[in-house]
């Protein structure tokens, strides 16, 4: 089992920044190693959307709304993940979750109860 806590959401204008960082705690027996740990984003009224994602190796995924703008990040003995954010838009308001899935699946299992990011134009 992982369990996932994120912080770092505030509100922002249009342009500036904010980081990210969600720390995973793993039970006894279980691998941090063997799990994608990923940010989703869900903006009001619609639904959640997979916003990057990082393998314990490194290897990334981003949405084409953020490339260039977002980078993930894992830091794997402080068993954390971060999400900068550069370049702010208003469209990018939306509560961001943290998310891990294993390896050997598509689906996401492990959530964090997510942080809301506000950007005002």
């Amino acid at each position: 089992q992982v369990q996932l806590v994120e912080s770092g959401g505030g509100l922002v204008q249009a342009g500036g920044s904010l980081r990210l960082s969600c720390v995973a705690s793993v039970a006894s027996g279980s691998d941090l190693r063997i799990v994608v740990l990923a940010w989703h984003r869900q903006p009001p009224g619609k639904q959640r959307e997979l916003v990057a994602s990082i393998s314990s190796g490194g290897s990334t995924v981003y949405a084409d709304s953020v490339k260039g703008r977002f980078t993930i990040s894992r830091d794997n003995v402080k068993s954390t993940v971060y999400l900068e954010m550069t370049s702010l838009k208003p469209d990018d308001t939306a509560v961001y979750y943290c998310g891990g899935r294993r390896l050997t699946s598509s689906t996401y299992i492990y959530w964090g109860r997510g942080t809301q990011v506000t950007v005002s134009s």
